[in-house]
């Protein structure tokens, strides 16, 4: 049996002042002053041949976002953001405890009118799901699994305290984050994310960079108060965040002094509502490529070239930028934000700086491999069940065919079954660029599966019957054919749902039946009911 390690049980905040309401402007904060730094690498408890066991408590600590700023309130995994990097490799079980230690007032505003997050539940409630893990449906982080502190009051779902991990999956960059029902947008943005990161030998065959070469980036943007402090906006009913700052592993526009030569960047966008498109451009204003190894559900056939490429929230992107040829060059990592108006953002569109080095510590010996691994590809055809799905809305609700998270399941996918999901976004304005609403791309992500794009295609949205094209596949005129983007090939757990298209993904079912859910990920979309059950069911074999 697995002891207690003895974590500690109280948790004294650092003060947070809520009257300080005045939002600090972007363009009064220096960019580039603060060093990226690399969250820590979490050493088990205990480990045996193939096991390890973790503790990990989400406490309240103290934070410094950027140099100019006072420490602050977040809250963190051991009271740290990001959260400590837990490493294993394929086929070790992690049995992980996950300790909620948190205050029972948030700190940030709690929508009373979203599930129950209201006064009678206003326990700072918290659930963990490691993204893009195949894992049973007890260690998923059902957001109804949902525990407050002490386990003084637990969620209708919750049935361990200690969850496990066999990690039967390959290489590949998962992360972990709170879900819990009503106000997971509120913990994930207080500081509750940290990356977990699964190798195995193919991967390390293939020369790849590693140790200090091996970098992670959480890309969040955020909005500050004038003492440095969170800001979120006032409840109720909050349908997007878009922060005016941009923040990579806890730092405000941070910098990294590299070598030149060969680093892996494992991009992960874990911002609340805002998706980027990356791109990488030298003081010169010269453009530089990445390269392409990796997506959510790890390598990638074969490695590309890319020069720029969109990233949702909740999406990883796995690649690799040469510097060897780019000694004494300052490069930056750039987005083409526009704000609400559709006009760019001059201060946000900086996301972090690279400062390239004259010298090597030592020859770069890594490799950036033409083929990575084999990756079959999963082939449509006419004896696949297809279900379809529109983006909906049902007064102040954001739903999926007009039902919300306490509606019955309605997808039922058999175990070792393969079918093909349609998904219609049918709010699309031609005037308006992508991202600038009413033509908002929603994230959406299925637990437990790991899925592959087919397409996407353009909709008549003026002549669409939804409830027709739901139930038969007519009632929908379509338009021109788009491939995947290029960035998305390879297995994927969290697909772009583009405004004015539907877009197909493919998608087995494996491993486990049970309970599950999928939703967007934008997270005040989550938290507002744009979230179903799943329920993987036992084979019919009548």
């Amino acid at each position: 049996m697995i002891e207690n390690s003895g974590v500690s049980e109280t948790n004294n905040c650092p003060e947070y002042n809520p009257n300080v309401v005045a939002v600090k402007l972007p363009n009064t904060i220096e960019k580039f002053v603060d060093e990226l730094p690399i969250p820590p690498v979490l050493a088990p408890l205990s480990q045996g041949e193939d096991s390890a066991y973790y503790e990990v408590e989400m406490k309240c600590g103290s934070h410094k976002f950027h140099r100019d700023f006072d420490e602050t309130l977040i809250y963190g995994f051991n009271g740290i953001y990001p959260g400590p990097t837990i490493e294993t490799r394929r086929g070790e079980t992690l049995h992980v405890k996950w300790i909620n230690h948190l205050p029972l007032d948030h700190f940030l505003p709690v929508d009373p009118t979203l599930h129950d997050s209201g006064p009678a539940n206003d326990e700072v409630r918290t659930v963990v799901h490691l993204h893009g893990a195949n894992v049973a449906p007890d260690s998923d982080g059902h957001p109804m699994a949902w525990f407050s502190r002490n386990y003084a009051q637990v969620g209708d779902k919750f049935s361990r305290q200690v969850y496990l991990y066999p990690n039967d999956q390959q290489a590949t960059t998962l992360w972990y984050h709170d879900h819990a029902l009503g106000i997971t947008r509120l913990n994930l943005y207080a500081g509750l994310a940290g990356f977990y990161l699964i190798h195995d030998s193919k991967e390390e065959d293939l020369d790849l960079p590693t140790g200090k070469y091996d970098i992670l980036l959480m890309i969040q943007d955020k909005t500050f108060r004038e003492d440095g402090s969170l800001f979120y906006p006032p409840a109720p009913i909050v349908r997007a965040f878009i922060g005016n700052t941009m923040v990579v592993n806890g730092k405000v526009w941070p910098y990294l002094n590299v070598e030149p030569r060969k680093y892996r960047f494992r991009m992960l966008n874990a911002s609340n509502t805002n998706g980027f498109d990356f791109l990488l451009l030298d003081e010169d204003l010269n453009q530089h490529p990445f390269w392409q190894i990796g997506t959510d559900g790890g390598l990638i056939e074969r490695s590309q070239r890319i020069e720029k490429f969109p990233l949702d929230p909740a999406e990883r992107l796995d690649v690799i930028i040469d510097f060897s040829e780019l000694a004494g060059k300052t490069i930056t990592l750039r987005t083409e934000e526009l704000n609400l108006a559709g006009q760019v953002e001059p201060f946000k569109r900086d996301v972090m700086q690279f400062r390239v080095g004259f010298e090597c510590e030592g020859e770069d010996e890594s490799e950036i491999p033409k083929k990575l691994r084999d990756v079959k590809e999963l082939k449509p055809s006419r004896k696949l069940k297809t279900r379809r799905f529109v983006m909906t809305q049902d007064g102040n609700r954001l739903t999926i065919n007009h039902k919300g998270f306490m509606d019955a399941a309605t997808e039922t996918p058999e175990i070792d079954s393969v079918e093909i999901w349609e998904l219609a976004s049918p709010t699309f304005n031609p005037n308006s660029p992508l991202g600038i609403p009413p033509n908002i791309t929603h994230p959406i992500h299925l637990h437990l599966v790991q899925f592959q794009i087919l397409n996407r295609q353009d909709v008549d949205v003026t002549n669409f019957n939804e409830e027709e094209w739901i139930n038969t596949g007519e009632g929908i005129i379509l338009g021109e054919e788009h491939e995947p983007h290029p960035s998305e090939k390879g297995w994927k757990d969290t697909v772009r749902v583009e405004p004015g298209k539907v877009t197909r993904i493919i998608v087995p079912f494996r491993n486990y039946t049970g309970e599950y859910v999928w939703h967007c990920h934008i997270l005040e979309h989550e938290d507002n009911d744009m979230m179903r059950p799943l329920m993987i069911t036992e084979k019919n074999c009548d």
